[in-house]
Protein backbone atom coordinates (compact mmCIF):
# COMPACT_ATOMS: atom_id res chain seq x y z
CA UNK A 1 0.00 0.00 0.00
CA UNK A 2 1.21 3.49 -0.85
CA UNK A 3 0.28 6.68 1.44
CA UNK A 4 0.45 10.07 -0.50
CA UNK A 5 0.65 12.89 2.66
CA UNK A 6 0.00 16.50 1.25
CA UNK A 7 -0.11 19.81 2.96
CA UNK A 8 -2.56 22.41 2.29
CA UNK A 9 -1.74 25.37 -0.23
CA UNK A 10 -0.03 28.20 0.72
CA UNK A 11 -2.59 29.64 3.51
CA UNK A 12 -4.72 32.70 4.62
CA UNK A 13 -5.42 31.85 7.86
CA UNK A 14 -7.33 34.96 8.33
CA UNK A 15 -10.25 33.38 6.81
CA UNK A 16 -8.63 29.20 7.03
CA UNK A 17 -8.39 29.05 3.26
CA UNK A 18 -6.18 29.74 0.43
CA UNK A 19 -4.02 33.04 -0.63
CA UNK A 20 -4.25 33.61 -4.42
CA UNK A 21 -1.25 31.75 -4.48
CA UNK A 22 -1.85 29.18 -2.56
CA UNK A 23 -5.25 28.62 -5.32
CA UNK A 24 -2.74 27.85 -7.79
CA UNK A 25 -0.58 25.58 -6.21
CA UNK A 26 -3.34 23.80 -5.80
CA UNK A 27 -3.97 23.38 -9.45
CA UNK A 28 -0.86 22.60 -10.56
CA UNK A 29 -0.78 19.85 -7.51
CA UNK A 30 -3.78 18.34 -8.80
CA UNK A 31 -2.30 18.05 -12.27
CA UNK A 32 -0.56 15.64 -10.74
CA UNK A 33 -2.56 13.67 -8.33
CA UNK A 34 -5.14 12.99 -11.54
CA UNK A 35 -2.58 10.96 -12.83
CA UNK A 36 -2.26 8.43 -9.74
CA UNK A 37 -4.93 5.93 -9.09
CA UNK A 38 -6.39 6.05 -5.77
CA UNK A 39 -8.53 4.10 -3.71
CA UNK A 40 -9.45 6.67 -1.09
CA UNK A 41 -8.70 10.29 -0.41
CA UNK A 42 -9.34 11.41 3.71
CA UNK A 43 -9.04 15.05 4.32
CA UNK A 44 -9.00 17.61 7.48
CA UNK A 45 -11.88 19.14 7.81
CA UNK A 46 -10.27 22.65 7.96
CA UNK A 47 -10.74 24.71 4.84
CA UNK A 48 -6.88 25.55 4.07
CA UNK A 49 -6.78 21.29 3.63
CA UNK A 50 -10.37 21.12 1.66
CA UNK A 51 -9.81 23.78 -0.49
CA UNK A 52 -6.90 22.17 -1.72
CA UNK A 53 -8.29 18.84 -1.85
CA UNK A 54 -10.93 20.38 -4.22
CA UNK A 55 -9.50 20.77 -8.01
CA UNK A 56 -8.05 17.26 -7.26
CA UNK A 57 -11.72 15.58 -6.47
CA UNK A 58 -13.85 17.64 -9.10
CA UNK A 59 -11.37 16.78 -11.91
CA UNK A 60 -12.01 13.26 -10.76
CA UNK A 61 -15.31 13.49 -9.60
CA UNK A 62 -14.91 11.81 -5.99
CA UNK A 63 -14.73 12.98 -2.51
CA UNK A 64 -13.03 12.56 0.19
CA UNK A 65 -13.75 11.30 3.61
CA UNK A 66 -13.19 14.23 6.12
CA UNK A 67 -11.52 13.13 9.25
CA UNK A 68 -11.34 15.24 12.73
CA UNK A 69 -7.96 13.72 13.85
CA UNK A 70 -6.58 15.35 10.60
CA UNK A 71 -7.06 18.73 11.53
CA UNK A 72 -4.02 21.08 12.38
CA UNK A 73 -2.30 18.83 15.63
CA UNK A 74 -3.80 20.72 18.41
CA UNK A 75 -1.72 20.08 21.95
CA UNK A 76 -1.67 23.39 23.58
CA UNK A 77 1.78 24.09 26.56
CA UNK A 78 3.48 26.76 28.23
CA UNK A 79 6.78 27.00 26.49
CA UNK A 80 9.53 28.11 28.65
CA UNK A 81 9.94 31.29 26.74
CA UNK A 82 6.51 32.22 27.33
CA UNK A 83 3.61 32.59 29.76
CA UNK A 84 0.85 32.40 27.23
CA UNK A 85 -0.14 28.89 25.98
CA UNK A 86 1.34 28.08 22.31
CA UNK A 87 1.17 25.00 20.31
CA UNK A 88 3.68 21.97 21.65
CA UNK A 89 4.81 21.60 18.58
CA UNK A 90 7.03 25.01 18.10
CA UNK A 91 9.92 25.23 20.60
CA UNK A 92 12.97 27.37 20.58
CA UNK A 93 15.98 25.42 19.18
CA UNK A 94 18.21 25.84 22.41
CA UNK A 95 15.08 24.79 24.54
CA UNK A 96 14.26 21.53 23.28
CA UNK A 97 17.22 19.90 21.93
CA UNK A 98 18.84 20.33 25.62
CA UNK A 99 16.40 17.57 26.70
CA UNK A 100 17.65 14.34 25.89
CA UNK A 101 13.36 12.80 26.44
CA UNK A 102 12.80 15.35 23.00
CA UNK A 103 14.81 12.55 21.22
CA UNK A 104 13.31 9.56 22.43
CA UNK A 105 9.97 7.99 20.76
CA UNK A 106 7.91 8.07 24.14
CA UNK A 107 9.82 9.99 26.32
CA UNK A 108 8.90 13.10 24.81
CA UNK A 109 5.84 13.20 25.72
CA UNK A 110 7.61 12.76 29.73
CA UNK A 111 8.60 16.29 29.34
CA UNK A 112 7.64 18.60 31.92
CA UNK A 113 5.31 20.90 29.70
CA UNK A 114 4.12 17.99 27.55
CA UNK A 115 2.96 15.73 30.28
CA UNK A 116 1.07 18.94 31.92
CA UNK A 117 -1.45 19.39 28.58
CA UNK A 118 -3.27 17.51 26.41
CA UNK A 119 -0.59 16.43 23.94
CA UNK A 120 -0.78 12.98 24.89
CA UNK A 121 -3.94 12.60 24.51
CA UNK A 122 -3.85 14.54 21.04
CA UNK A 123 -1.56 12.07 19.74
CA UNK A 124 -3.16 9.27 20.92
CA UNK A 125 -6.14 10.03 18.60
CA UNK A 126 -4.48 11.35 15.85
CA UNK A 127 -2.52 7.98 15.63
CA UNK A 128 -5.64 5.96 16.30
CA UNK A 129 -7.47 7.81 13.89
CA UNK A 130 -4.74 6.35 11.53
CA UNK A 131 -4.57 2.96 12.39
CA UNK A 132 -8.17 2.53 12.30
CA UNK A 133 -7.83 3.77 8.68
CA UNK A 134 -5.39 1.70 7.48
CA UNK A 135 -7.13 -1.43 9.33
CA UNK A 136 -9.68 -0.27 6.77
CA UNK A 137 -7.48 -0.86 4.04
CA UNK A 138 -6.20 -4.38 5.17
CA UNK A 139 -2.88 -3.47 7.33
CA UNK A 140 -3.15 -3.85 11.25
CA UNK A 141 -0.76 -2.42 13.58
CA UNK A 142 0.58 -4.85 16.20
CA UNK A 143 3.32 -3.38 17.88
CA UNK A 144 5.45 -1.09 16.09
CA UNK A 145 4.47 -2.84 12.59
CA UNK A 146 1.63 -3.68 10.62
CA UNK A 147 0.13 -7.06 9.83
CA UNK A 148 -1.00 -7.34 6.36
CA UNK A 149 -3.94 -8.70 6.05
CA UNK A 150 -5.20 -8.30 3.02
CA UNK A 151 -2.18 -6.58 0.85
CA UNK A 152 -2.45 -4.54 -1.47
CA UNK A 153 -0.58 -1.93 -4.08
CA UNK A 154 -3.81 0.72 -3.89
CA UNK A 155 -2.58 4.05 -3.36
CA UNK A 156 -4.62 6.22 -0.42
CA UNK A 157 -4.02 10.09 -0.16
CA UNK A 158 -4.34 12.24 3.07
CA UNK A 159 -5.00 16.20 2.45
CA UNK A 160 -3.98 17.53 5.95
CA UNK A 161 -1.50 19.80 7.77
CA UNK A 162 2.79 19.95 8.42
CA UNK A 163 1.95 19.66 12.05
CA UNK A 164 -0.63 16.45 11.89
CA UNK A 165 1.79 15.05 8.98
CA UNK A 166 4.54 15.26 11.63
CA UNK A 167 2.76 12.96 13.96
CA UNK A 168 1.68 10.90 11.21
CA UNK A 169 5.00 10.15 10.33
CA UNK A 170 6.46 10.12 13.92
CA UNK A 171 3.72 7.13 14.49
CA UNK A 172 4.52 5.19 10.97
CA UNK A 173 8.51 5.38 11.49
CA UNK A 174 8.09 5.23 15.40
CA UNK A 175 10.57 8.09 16.22
CA UNK A 176 9.64 11.07 18.13
CA UNK A 177 7.54 13.80 16.09
CA UNK A 178 9.92 16.66 17.59
CA UNK A 179 12.97 15.67 15.70
CA UNK A 180 10.31 15.80 12.45
CA UNK A 181 8.93 19.03 13.87
CA UNK A 182 11.89 21.08 13.69
CA UNK A 183 14.44 19.27 12.04
CA UNK A 184 12.20 18.93 8.77
CA UNK A 185 9.78 21.65 6.73
CA UNK A 186 7.41 20.13 4.31
CA UNK A 187 6.48 23.63 2.47
CA UNK A 188 2.81 24.25 0.86
CA UNK A 189 1.17 21.55 -1.49
CA UNK A 190 4.17 19.06 -0.87
CA UNK A 191 3.71 15.72 -1.30
CA UNK A 192 5.39 12.89 0.89
CA UNK A 193 5.51 9.48 -0.17
CA UNK A 194 5.20 6.15 2.10
CA UNK A 195 5.31 2.62 0.43
CA UNK A 196 4.72 -0.89 2.90
CA UNK A 197 7.14 -3.39 2.66
CA UNK A 198 6.22 -6.80 3.02
CA UNK A 199 9.37 -8.95 3.20
CA UNK A 200 8.05 -11.51 4.74
CA UNK A 201 4.48 -12.52 4.45
CA UNK A 202 1.84 -10.47 6.34
CA UNK A 203 4.84 -8.30 7.84
CA UNK A 204 4.80 -4.75 6.65
CA UNK A 205 6.52 -1.72 7.25
CA UNK A 206 6.18 1.94 6.13
CA UNK A 207 9.06 3.25 4.42
CA UNK A 208 9.22 6.80 3.02
CA UNK A 209 10.91 7.41 -0.43
CA UNK A 210 10.05 10.60 -0.87
CA UNK A 211 9.39 13.60 1.61
CA UNK A 212 7.85 17.59 0.94
CA UNK A 213 7.98 16.75 -2.98
CA UNK A 214 7.45 19.95 -4.92
CA UNK A 215 8.07 18.75 -7.95
CA UNK A 216 4.42 19.60 -9.25
CA UNK A 217 5.53 23.48 -8.84
CA UNK A 218 8.80 23.17 -10.21
CA UNK A 219 7.33 22.16 -13.59
CA UNK A 220 5.70 25.51 -13.71
CA UNK A 221 8.44 27.54 -12.36
CA UNK A 222 6.27 28.51 -9.33
CA UNK A 223 8.48 29.22 -6.60
CA UNK A 224 7.71 27.32 -3.20
CA UNK A 225 5.83 29.38 -0.98
CA UNK A 226 7.72 30.27 2.47
CA UNK A 227 4.50 28.93 4.80
CA UNK A 228 6.34 26.68 7.55
CA UNK A 229 9.86 28.24 7.75
CA UNK A 230 11.64 30.73 9.93
CA UNK A 231 14.11 33.06 8.70
CA UNK A 232 17.16 31.59 6.86
CA UNK A 233 19.35 34.39 8.62
CA UNK A 234 17.89 36.71 11.32
CA UNK A 235 17.45 39.90 10.06
CA UNK A 236 16.02 38.53 7.05
CA UNK A 237 12.98 41.16 5.67
CA UNK A 238 9.94 39.30 5.46
CA UNK A 239 10.81 36.08 6.98
CA UNK A 240 9.46 35.49 10.43
CA UNK A 241 11.33 34.73 13.64
CA UNK A 242 8.59 33.43 15.77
Amino acid sequence: MKLLIVRHGDPDYSIDSLTEKGWREAEYLSERLVKIPAAAYYCSPLGRAKDTAKATLEKLGRTAEECPWLREFQGLIHRPDREEETICWDWLPQDWTSDERFFGRESWLEQEAMAAGTVAEQYRWVTTGLDEVLARHGYQREGNFYRAMAPHNDTIVFFCHFGVECVLLSHLLNISPMQLWHGTVALPTSVTTLTTEERRQGVAYFRMSSFGDLSHLYAHGETPAFAGRFCECFGNPDERTD
